[in-house]
């Protein structure tokens, strides 16, 4: 009776789970895309503000360097307003972090950008630099924190039936049935990751091109990131971006679908 009365809540806690993702549904305004989501755009922002200082601390703080961070803001706020991106609700704002040491550049949901002055100092361009921060732009305004948040409570809910459902007290070896269910997520939210980062390429793709910068520029960052790769798990950029495949091809074909008649004349490289 015991274990029928496990099964019956675990198949709950499932449905519930599933029944509040898919009825969860948001269209992008900027991408157009119907994306499974359970916050406000005010949410997100607010939620980047309260994360950034820690997530900021993480890596030794913000640079001392202030012409060096003043220039990652202008040319973070360059990328906004001569592109669509300014008529988003995001509030964005760019930061250089002190870690000399750590190849990394990631975004919060709400717009917080930052680059480590460790990937800086490898960039060669401001058409680089444009490149990278245009590829945190592309998760901001895609939505991609909210989407895995939300599939990391569909994660957390199906993980919680499983193990109601798998659990026996006379055999604590059956929490390996949780474990397993755990397992699963990762591998669905690392797929998701996957297609993310291939989304935010495209979107960087467009967006440096309509702020005057030559797209051509990812690919030397890619190049510039596979040298970085000396350890066992390479720059932690690679490791918080997973690399989707031939990375460089993607965006190559990127650049050809948005410009089908070559690239313009007079772009910065």
């Amino acid at each position: 009776m015991r274990g029928i009365v496990k099964f019956i809540v675990a198949i709950l806690l499932a449905l519930v789970s599933l029944g509040t993702y898919w009825c969860n549904t948001q269209e992008n305004e900027f991408t157009g895309e119907n994306q499974h989501v359970d916050m406000t755009v005010d949410q997100e922002i607010a939620l980047g503000l309260q994360a950034a200082p820690e997530m900021a601390q993480q890596y030794g703080g913000l640079h001392p360097d202030k012409q060096a961070a003043a220039a990652v803001k202008a040319l973070g706020q360059r990328l906004v307003q001569s592109t669509e991106v300014k008529n988003s609700p995001y509030n964005f704002d760019f930061h250089l972090l002190a870690d000399e040491e750590t190849v990394n550049a990631f975004a919060l949901p709400g717009g917080q950008v930052f680059i480590t002055a460790g990937l800086l100092k490898r960039l060669n361009s401001e058409a680089q630099l444009a490149g990278v921060l245009g590829h945190e732009i592309g998760h901001v305004v895609a939505r991609h924190s909210a989407e895995q948040l939300a599939k990391a409570k569909l994660t957390q809910g199906l993980t919680g039936a499983a193990a109601i459902a798998t659990y026996d007290p006379q055999n604590p070896a059956s929490q390996s049935g949780a474990v397993v269910a755990a397992m699963v997520g990762r591998l669905v939210n690392m797929r998701y990751g996957r297609e993310d980062e291939l989304e935010s390429d495209r979107l960087a793709v467009r967006l440096t091109g309509e702020a005057g910068y030559d797209p051509r520029a990812m690919i030397e960052v890619m190049k510039i990131l596979e040298e970085a790769g000396g350890g066992a798990g390479g720059p932690e950029f690679l490791q918080t971006h997973p690399n989707p495949g031939n990375r460089i091809a993607e965006i190559e074909r990127a650049i050809q679908e948005e410009y089908p008649n070559g690239l313009p004349a007079g772009l910065e490289q």
